[in-house]
C-alpha cells in the first residue's frame, strides 16, 4: 500500500504570502491541523500546523519575558522569537523544510516518519511537486476500514490454513509445539510455548483473522531451562472450578 493511494487530494495549501488570518480560517473552516505551504511551482517549503500557532500575542500565550542574559548576549534568538509569536504571515510563523514523501512510499515508510519526526500529516509529492496530504487521520481510516474486513471470513478451514501461514511468517512461533483448531469460527489453541508473551502473541494472530468468532487459549507455558509448567490454563481452570463449589 503506497501514501498516493490514501492520501487527501487536492490538496489545501497557502503560499508563503499569505496572511496568517487567511490561513487560520482554512484550518477553522476545514477542520485540519496543518496547511502546507506552497512556492509558485507547487514546491513544499513549509507546513503551518497548530503547534506553529500555539505562541501567539493575540492570546498571551507568547511565553514568558526574557532574562538578562538572553537579551543581553542572544537578541537575535529573540528578535526571531517576536517574528514567530507577532508575524502576520504565513512565512513568518511556518516551520520550514517540511518532511515529504513520495506518492509511492509506503504505509510503512509514512508510519515511521510520523512516529521518529513526531508529526501529523506529510504532504505527498510527485516528481517534487505537492500532490496531495497524508495524515494519521488517514492511517487511522484505512485501520478501521481493514478491521471491519476481518469480521467477514471463509470456511474454517480456510480460517486454520491463514492463521498457520501468519503464524509461519513470525520467528518466533514455536510451530512444531503448538496445533490450531477451528469450529464454526471458534479456534481453539493448544500446545507448548516458552514465554507468557507468545502465548498472548498467538492468541493475537488468531483473532486477528478474517471470520474468527472467537478464541480458547489453551497454550501451556513451559519455562525452557527447567520445564516447569509456568501457565496452565486448563488446570487454572480446574481450580477456580473447584474453589467455586466449596462451600
Amino acid at each position: 500500500m503506497q501514501a498516493g493511494h490514501h492520501m487527501t487530494s487536492p490538496v489545501i495549501a497557502v503560499r508563503p504570502e499569505t496572511p496568517l488570518d487567511q490561513a487560520v480560517r482554512l484550518m477553522v473552516e476545514n477542520r485540519i491541523s496543518g496547511l502546507p505551504v506552497l512556492d509558485a511551482a507547487g514546491h513544499a517549503v513549509g507546513i503551518l500546523t497548530e503547534g506553529d500557532l500555539l505562541r501567539r500575542a493575540e492570546t498571551g500565550t507568547e511565553g514568558p519575558r526574557p532574562g538578562w542574559f538572553t537579551s543581553l548576549f542572544r537578541p537575535g534568538h529573540l528578535a526571531d522569537d517576536y517574528i514567530r509569536t507577532h508575524g502576520r504571515r504565513v512565512s513568518e510563523v511556518m516551520t520550514p523544510d517540511p518532511v515529504t514523501v513520495p506518492q509511492d512510499a509506503t504505509l510503512e515508510t509514512v508510519a515511521q516518519l510520523m512516529l521518529s519526526k513526531h508529526i501529523k500529516r506529510l504532504p505527498v509529492t510527485r516528481e517534487g511537486v505537492v500532490v496531495g496530504v497524508i495524515s494519521r487521520a488517514d492511517l487511522v481510516k484505512l485501520l478501521a476500514a481493514r478491521l471491519a474486513e476481518r469480521a467477514q471470513g471463509g470456511d474454517d478451514a480456510t480460517i486454520a490454513a491463514t492463521i498457520h501461514a501468519e503464524l509461519k511468517r513470525q520467528s518466533w512461533v514455536p510451530l512444531r509445539s503448538i496445533s490450531v483448531s477451528v469450529n464454526a469460527g471458534a479456534v481453539s489453541l493448544d500446545g507448548v510455548v516458552f514465554d507468557e508473551r507468545q502465548r498472548q502473541a498467538i492468541a493475537v494472530a488468531a483473532e486477528n483473522t478474517a471470520g474468527v468468532k472467537s478464541v480458547e487459549n489453551r497454550l501451556i507455558v513451559v519455562e525452557p531451562n527447567t520445564g516447569i509448567v509456568m501457565v496452565d490454563p486448563l488446570a487454572d481452570a480446574t481450580e477456580a472450578q473447584a474453589a467455586q463449589a466449596k462451600p
